[in-house]
């Protein structure tokens, strides 16, 4: 009788050990399970945040996202996506073109010793005058400030004809403009603070609010890829329809700043009166809408070109 309950004892404590060993067994792969399963969601959310960092960062920031967004062009331009900048009396008959970038120092050096000559012509309207405006500069010296300028070039334009002009002016001038390998122009603050020198720009909160929010950098970016149009990879360059036209070389000597002044004004004068002829009492066309701009919708006698 024993003998049997110690059989039977070790029999019910051999079946205990295997149950707990099975219910161990079950809650140890259910562990690694759970294991498994973690480690599959954390692989997986770390996969999903590795590509959203991947997408995100391939993303095009900046200038290159400004090409994919919508074009916004400012009044006062015409032609394909805005980019044909004609200003002058619709009466006159005769089309100068002006190649220019706002950080060339030779754009700079001709705006302030003879760009209001070209003004008193515009305003005179001995001729029309289409700007086209490059951004090479930032592609040579590294930075933005060509096309940030253009930009706020834009808001301007929207507001007039003449305030572009102006603004144009002002950022040329020996007091605002910087040396070509400062991208200074790339800060919005320092356009701003150059608009305040402009009447039609100063505490002007519409223009404000469209250089800050970059309103036309993509209508910058579309008058930038005008670059090499008609041949013109360097500026200032002056045409009159296919016609480059050359400014007399001013020689290398001393000089004061006003006799080189004096000397860009009358070698501008001289090749504006040989391709167009003398003036004729200093005003050869009606005067009445200079530095209005083109009607929209107006015919470009460039013919687009």
């Amino acid at each position: 009788m024993s003998n049997r309950n110690n059989q039977e004892n070790k029999q019910a404590a051999r079946e205990r050990i295997r149950a707990q060993r099975e219910t161990e067994k079950k809650k140890e792969r259910l562990r690694r399970q759970l294991i498994v399963a973690v480690s599959v969601v954390g692989v997986l959310a770390v996969a999903g945040g590795i590509g959203f960092a991947v997408m995100k960062a391939n993303e095009p920031t900046g200038w290159e996202a400004a090409k994919e967004a919508k074009l916004v062009t400012p009044a006062h331009t015409q032609g394909k996506n805005g980019t044909e900048i004609l200003i002058g009396d619709k009466g006159a008959k005769d089309t100068l073109e002006v190649f220019e970038d706002v950080r060339c120092p030779a754009c700079a050096a001709f705006e302030q010793s003879t760009g209001e000559e070209l003004l008193k012509d515009i305003h005179d309207g001995r001729f029309k005058v289409r700007f086209t405006m490059y951004s090479f500069i930032d592609d040579m010296q590294g930075g933005e400030g060509s096309k940030n300028a253009l930009s706020a070039l834009g808001a301007a334009l929207n507001i007039s004809p003449e305030a572009f002009l102006k603004y144009k002016s002002a950022l040329y001038s020996t007091t605002y403009h910087p040396d070509e390998r400062e991208d200074l122009y790339a800060k919005d603050a320092e356009l701003l603070k150059v608009a305040a020198a402009v009447p039609e720009l100063k505490g002007n909160k519409a223009f404000e609010k469209q250089v800050k929010d970059r309103t036309y950098d993509r209508w910058a970016m579309e008058m930038t890829a005008l670059f090499g149009r008609k041949g013109v990879r360097g500026t200032p360059t002056f045409m009159h329809g296919d016609k480059k036209l050359t400014i007399a070389e001013i020689p290398q000597q001393q000089m004061t700043q006003e006799q080189y002044n004096q000397l860009a004004r009358a070698n501008f004068r001289k090749m504006i009166d040989t391709e167009f002829g003398p003036a004729k009492g200093g005003d050869t066309g009606k005067g009445g809408d200079a530095g209005k701009g083109i009607a929209k919708g107006e015919k470009d006698p460039t013919k687009g070109n």
